[in-house]
C-alpha cells in the first residue's frame, strides 16, 4: 500500500485503537494522569468524557497497559444492556461461574461479590471499564452504583471507569443520579487538539510508522487547512490524512498539497466542509458590486466627477492604447528598467492593473510555449495524449510565498470581474510586486492587485527525465534512475554516474546533499521539486529571469525592425 511508497513500515493514520500511536499533548497527559490517579485511589468511579474521535478509547487502552499485573479487568464495550445483562457480561469478562439458565440480579450480584472478596484476599484488584457509557439507562447506572457498596473496612472492592461523550457528564449531574456523581473520585473532559498540536500529532504518527524525522510530507499551510476542517479531532485528522497520502501516492508526489486536501475533504467530510458553495460566492460578489456602484453614485453626485461613476474594470479597456503609446513614445526614466536599450517595459504604471494582464487560457499558454520554442496546440499541452518532451505541472496553493519554490514562468488561473476564466503569465516576484506579461510588455504590478482574482491554481512547464512518471525512492530499479544518475554526474562534472538502473545508497546520499544545499526536504526521494531544482542548475528549464530577458530581447528586436 502507499505507506511503503513513503518509506513507512505500516499505515500511520489507521483509525484502529493502538496505544503506540498515543500522542501525549498537554491535555492527553492530564487525562492519563487523572485516570491513573483514580485507579490508585482505592475504589469508586473514574469519569472520562470527550467528543467523538478525541482519543478517549486510546487513552484508556494506555491506562490498561500501565495497570499493575495484580489487576483483573472487565471491559464492557456495548453498554446497551439492562442491569442483569450488564452484570452477566461483567461476570463473563472476569470468568465468574454462574448458572446461565437460572440467573437473577441477586445471584449475579452474590457471585460477583464472592469473587471480589476472594480477589481481595489474594491481593488482587478488580476494575470494570464501561465504554460509551452515555447510552446506559438510569436503572443500570443505579445498579452500577450499588456495586461500589461492595467494600472492606479500608477500601472499595471494585474500581469502575466510565467513558463517554460530554452528555454523560450532563446526565450524571441530574438530581436522581447525585449519589453516583458524588462517588466520582477523578473526572476529566478530553478536548480536541489545537493548531500546533495538530501539526505535532500528524508528524508524531508518521514517525511512529517509521518516517525519517526531518522529512516534511504535510506542509504547515496544509496542516492549517486540516485543523480548520477537522477542528482538531484526531479521528477526523486520521481519516483525512490517510486519504491525502493515498492521493499523493497516486500522483507520484512526495508531499501533499492544497488540491489533495480539497479532494480528500470533499470525500471524507462532504462538499460543504471543503468548499464554499458557488451561490455564496456569487452573493458576495453581487453585494460588493452594489457597494462599489453606490459609493460611485454618491461620490459622483456630490463631487460632480463623472469619472468616479465608471467601474474600474471598464477603465482597463483603454489599457491596450496606453501600452501601445508607451512602446512608440519614450517613457520617463523613472519607470524604465535599466537595460542597454529602451524596452517596452512598464513598472508600476497607474492605468495598468490585474484585469489588463488577464488573457484567455489558450492565449496565455501560447505565450508560455513560445518561451520553450515548442510547436504544439496550446489547449492540449497539459493533456497526456500529447507526446512531447515537456510536462505540465498543475497545482494549487493559498499564498504567494508558496510559489517561491518555483523559479519558473507560471500561468496563474484567474477569474475576471465578469466571471470568465483567464490566466496571467507570471515572470517572477519581487515582493510586493510581480512581473507579468501584458501585450508583449513585461510589466510590474502589485501582488495585491492580482490577489482578488487569483484562484490559487497555477501551471508550469518543465522537462522531466525520459520515462519519469512518479517519485524515485531508494531501492527503485528502472531506466529513469540511470537517467537521474547521469544528470547528477553532469552536475558534478564527473565522467561516471553514481548508479545505474538501481537507486543505490551512493545516489541517495548525493540526492540528500543536493536537497540540503537547495533548501529542500532532504528525504533522498527524487520527486518533482528535486528535479525542477536539478533542471534549473543544469539550465534544462528556463528560469523566470531568463524568460523576462528573452521576452525583453524579443521586444527590442521588434522595435528595431
Amino acid at each position: 500500500m502507499y505507506y511503503h511508497y513513503f518509506g513507512l513500515t505500516e499505515a500511520p493514520f489507521s483509525i484502529a485503537v493502538n496505544p503506540r500511536y498515543l500522542f501525549m499533548s498537554a491535555r492527553h497527559r492530564d487525562a492519563l494522569a487523572h485516570l491513573l490517579y483514580g485507579v490508585g485511589a482505592g475504589g469508586g468511579f473514574i469519569l472520562l468524557t470527550g467528543e467523538v474521535g478525541t482519543g478517549k478509547t486510546t487513552i484508556n487502552r494506555c491506562v490498561l497497559e500501565q495497570l499493575p499485573q495484580d489487576t483483573d479487568i472487565a471491559i464492557i464495550l456495548n453498554p446497551a444492556l439492562n442491569a442483569i445483562e450488564l452484570l452477566a457480561s461483567a461476570c463473563d469478562e472476569l470468568r465468574i461461574e454462574y448458572d446461565h439458565d437460572k440467573h437473577t440480579l441477586k445471584t449475579l450480584t452474590d457471585n460477583l461479590q464472592r469473587f471480589l472478596l476472594e480477589n481481595h484476599a489474594r491481593g488482587r484488584k478488580t476494575v470494570l471499564l464501561i465504554d460509551e457509557a452515555q447510552h446506559l439507562d438510569f436503572d443500570v447506572l443505579e445498579q452500577i452504583r450499588l456495586l461500589t457498596n461492595l467494600e472492606t473496612n479500608s477500601e472499595k472492592l471494585l474500581q469502575i471507569i466510565l467513558i463517554g461523550q460530554p452528555e454523560l457528564a450532563q446526565m450524571l449531574a441530574r438530581p436522581e443520579l447525585r449519589q453516583l456523581n458524588q462517588r466520582i473520585t477523578a473526572r476529566y473532559n478530553l478536548e480536541a487538539l489545537n493548531l500546533d498540536e495538530t501539526g505535532a500529532y500528524i508528524q508524531h504518527r508518521l514517525q511512529v510508522a517509521g518516517m525519517t524525522p526531518g522529512r516534511l510530507v504535510f506542509p504547515p499551510s496544509v496542516v492549517r487547512d486540516i485543523y480548520k476542517a477537522t477542528q482538531g479531532i484526531p479521528r477526523l485528522i486520521n481519516v483525512l490524512c490517510d486519504r491525502m497520502l493515498l492521493g499523493a501516492y497516486g500522483r507520484g508526489e512526495s508531499s501533499v498539497n492544497h488540491a489533495m486536501f480539497k479532494l480528500a475533504a470533499q470525500e471524507v467530510l462532504g462538499d460543504e466542509t471543503a468548499v464554499t458553495p458557488l451561490w455564496r460566492w456569487l452573493g458576495v460578489f453581487v453585494v460588493l458590486l452594489l457597494a462599489v456602484w453606490s459609493i460611485g453614485w454618491l461620490l459622483g453626485k456630490y463631487t460632480g466627477s463623472e469619472a468616479l461613476l465608471t467601474p474600474f474594470w471598464l477603465e482597463t479597456q483603454r489599457a491596450p492604447e496606453i501600452i501601445e503609446t508607451s512602446v512608440q513614445e519614450p517613457l520617463p526614466d523613472a519607470i524604465v528598467t535599466p537595460l542597454p536599450e529602451r524596452l517596452p517595459v512598464i513598472e508600476a504604471l497607474a492605468p495598468l492593473n490585474a484585469v489588463t494582464a488577464m488573457q484567455a487560457p489558450v492565449v496565455a499558454m501560447a505565450e508560455l510555449l513560445s518561451l520553450y520554442a515548442v510547436d504544439s496546440a496550446p489547449d492540449e499541452i497539459c493533456s497526456s495524449a500529447v507526446q512531447i518532451s515537456l510536462a505540465c505541472l498543475e497545482g494549487e496553493v493559498w499564498a504567494w510565498d508558496e510559489l517561491n519554490v518555483f523559479n519558473s514562468p507560471l500561468l496563474l488561473e484567474m477569474i475576471t470581474p465578469e466571471r470568465f476564466s483567464a490566466e496571467v503569465l507570471l515572470l517572477g516576484m519581487d515582493e510586493p510586486m510581480a512581473w507579468v506579461l501584458v501585450e508583449g510588455a513585461v510589466v510590474s504590478l502589485p501582488l495585491a492587485d492580482l490577489a482578488p482574482y487569483w484562484t490559487g491554481r497555477y501551471r508550469l512547464l518543465w522537462h522531466p527525465p525520459a520515462g519519469f512518471e512518479k517519485s524515485l525512492v531508494p531501492g527503485d530499479e528502472s531506466a529513469v534512475v540511470a537517467v537521474v544518475a547521469q544528470l547528477f554526474a553532469r552536475l558534478d562534472a564527473q565522467p561516471d554516474p553514481l548508479a545505474g538502473r538501481r537507486f543505490n545508497r551512493a545516489l541517495e546520499q548525493r540526492v540528500r546533499l543536493f536537497q540540503r544545499q537547495n533548501r529542500l526536504v532532504d528525504d533522498g526521494v527524487v520527486g518533482v521539486q528535486t528535479l525542477l531544482k536539478l533542471n534549473e542548475k543544469l539550465a534544462i528549464d528556463i528560469t523566470a529571469a531568463q524568460a523576462r530577458q528573452q521576452l525583453q530581447a524579443a521586444a527590442v528586436n521588434e522595435l528595431k525592425q
